[in-house]
């Protein structure tokens, strides 16, 4: 039947999530007690088969999508009779967590008052408890959104995504939209309709080594070398542009009464455009050296590109203040400067980000999520889900080039 999405119909769907707010509560902490940390591959499986097993109660044929020589996988999850040539929004969300096994010992679930506390509460299990719930909702009021809603549910997003990155590309080119379930920005719980892009690059300097007392001029500082580098990218930081060049670790070097061969440099990119992202990358690849008898690498790239508000997903920023009116929510938006599976598939598709938990501490010991704010997130989401195809093309922007993969590391790029 056709979506209804009047302010009777948002009634109805957040009236159904508040009185089963217990529920989700009780999902949540299930999940947050599936401690599924993202570098232990094989810990994902406990989260993995309870969302596997809530998303087929809903409906959804599930499918686990194994990565070759790992003990880790994803989750796709497809409507079980999705009608032919329907279209589809992607639903996007992450099992892996930045927490170890055993953080619950002394970071254990627990609710006080209107916030919900735990490893991976914010980041982002009750966002995948919202899209749930929003599904049952949808279902408990009859609504069958005219654009068939299918999920991937990644393993290794806290790393970059560096083995589900295909899929999302896959998916993301066929989707009509997409709504990313990291969690909002801020306190105040804005949605995230752009976001920097990222990048890592590794400088390594060559010189040559000699005594430092007995015959100095004999070498080539790598280390003097690469203090003139490191001044050189700080020179590329342009704040007020969103540009911001940060020379995160340095090395090199032997003893002290040896004048250095060798020096390194760590560096973090974040843009906010794809001109910005080329026009840095070229910067940081045409560096020279101006120390005689020194010479330098450049490896890495830009491996998340921005996620900029395209014509088509203004239009979807749109449809969602249009839906948190119905549900007499003041919606607002931002960009956020941390990076999420949102950089990749808003290259594609119209995308909203931030759809996920209203709360604090991503990555951190305080992280929380507030209640309330979950069922009226999880019937914003509805509502979303609800809504009818856009009315133009489905992204108004050319495909992108390829970029090189993010690094496979843990905490590579915040959310």
């Amino acid at each position: 039947m056709e979506p209804a999405v009047d302010a009777d119909r948002a009634r109805v769907l957040h009236d159904y999530l508040a009185r089963h707010r217990g529920q989700m509560l009780a999902v949540l902490e299930a999940l947050v007690r599936a401690e599924s940390p993202t570098d232990v591959p094989e810990a994902q499986a406990e989260a993995q088969d309870m969302l596997t097993r809530l998303l087929r109660t809903l409906g959804f044929r599930v499918q686990h999508l194994p990565v070759p020589g790992q003990n880790r996988g994803h989750l796709y999850a497809r409507p079980e009779d999705r009608p032919r040539g329907r279209p589809v929004q992607l639903l996007v969300g992450h099992s892996d967590t930045v927490w170890a096994r055993g953080t619950l010992e002394d970071m254990p679930f627990e609710v006080e008052g209107n916030e919900a506390r735990g490893p991976g509460v914010f980041d982002m299990k009750a966002g995948l408890v919202q899209m749930l719930f929003a599904f049952a909702a949808l279902r408990a009021a009859s609504v069958e959104p005219a654009v068939a809603p299918v999920v991937l549910i990644n393993s290794d997003e806290e790393q970059g995504s560096p083995t589900s990155k295909r899929h999302l590309r896959r998916l993301a080119r066929c989707a009509h939209r997409a709504f990313v379930l990291e969690p909002a920005l801020g306190l105040g719980g804005k949605i995230k309709t752009a976001r920097k892009g990222a990048g890592r690059f590794t400088i390594q300097i060559q010189g040559e080594s000699a005594h430092a007392g007995l015959d100095p001029e004999s070498g080539s500082s790598a280390i003097l070398e690469l203090s003139h580098t490191v001044q050189q990218l700080h020179d590329l930081n342009d704040p007020e542009a969103g540009v911001s060049v940060n020379v995160g670790t340095i090395g090199g070097g032997t003893r002290p009464n040896v004048v250095a061969d060798a020096g390194s440099a760590e560096v973090d990119v974040r843009v906010a455009t794809r001109e910005q992202a080329e026009e840095v990358e070229a910067a940081i690849r045409a560096l020279e050296t101006t120390t005689p008898g020194t010479s330098l690498t450049i490896e890495g790239g830009i491996g998340r590109p921005p996620m900029e508000p395209t014509p088509g997903a203004r239009k979807l920023w749109t449809q969602a203040r249009r839906a948190a009116s119905l549900l007499d929510l003041e919606l607002e938006e931002g960009r956020s400067g941390g990076v999420s599976d949102g950089n990749i598939i808003s290259q594609y598709a119209p995308t909203l980000d931030g759809l996920g938990a209203v709360g604090d501490g991503a990555h951190a010991r305080h992280e929380f999520c507030y209640v309330d704010q979950m069922v009226d997130r999880s019937a914003l989401l509805a509502l979303l889900l609800a809504q009818p195809p856009l009315s133009t093309g489905p992204h108004n922007a050319p495909p992108p080039p390829e970029t090189v993969d993010a690094p496979s590391s843990p905490h590579a790029y915040s959310s």
